[in-house]
C-alpha cells in the first residue's frame, strides 16, 4: 500500500474537500512503511516536525501550515542521500535517495497548488 499526497480545500461549514486529479498523476507520498522509518524516525532525527506525525496518523496540513511543509520538504531534500542510507532495506541507498526525493517533489507539487488556492496538503 502507498502513502497518498493530496490537496484539500475547506468549504464555508468547515467541511474538507479533496481535489480531482487526472488518472495520469503520480501522487505517492511514499510506501506505508515510510511512515515510520522515512517520513517518521528519520526525518524527525533532521529537524523535521510534520511529516514525523505521520508515524502515529493521517497528515492534514492546513492552508496556514502549507509554508511550513513546504520548508521541511526543503529542509529533507538537503538530507536526503543520509535519509536514504538511513532507511535503505529493499534497495541500494541511490535507489532510495532517487525514491525520496521523487515522493518530496510530489508533496512539494502538491504544496504550490494548495498555495494557489488557499488549501491544505493531505497525506494518508
Amino acid at each position: 500500500m502507498s502513502l497518498l499526497v493530496e490537496v484539500f480545500v475547506r468549504d464555508r461549514d468547515g467541511e474538507m474537500r479533496i481535489l480531482d486529479v487526472p488518472d495520469d498523476v503520480y501522487q505517492s507520498g511514499g510506501f506505508e512503511s515510510w511512515r515510520r522509518t522515512v517520513w517518521g524516525s528519520a526525518a524527525r532525527s533532521v529537524g523535521a516536525r510534520l511529516l514525523p506525525r505521520l508515524a502515529v496518523d493521517d497528515l492534514y496540513v492546513e492552508a496556514p501550515d502549507v509554508p511550513a511543509l513546504l520548508a521541511e520538504v526543503d529542509l529533507l531534500r538537503t538530507h536526503a542521500a543520509e535519509l536514504a542510507r538511513a532507511t535503505a532495506r529493499v534497495c541500494t541507498s541511490e535507489q532510495q535517495r532517487r525514491g525520496i526525493e521523487q515522493r518530496l517533489r510530489i508533496i512539494e507539487e502538491s504544496c504550490r497548488k494548495a498555495l494557489e488556492i488557499d488549501g491544505g496538503v493531505l497525506i494518508w
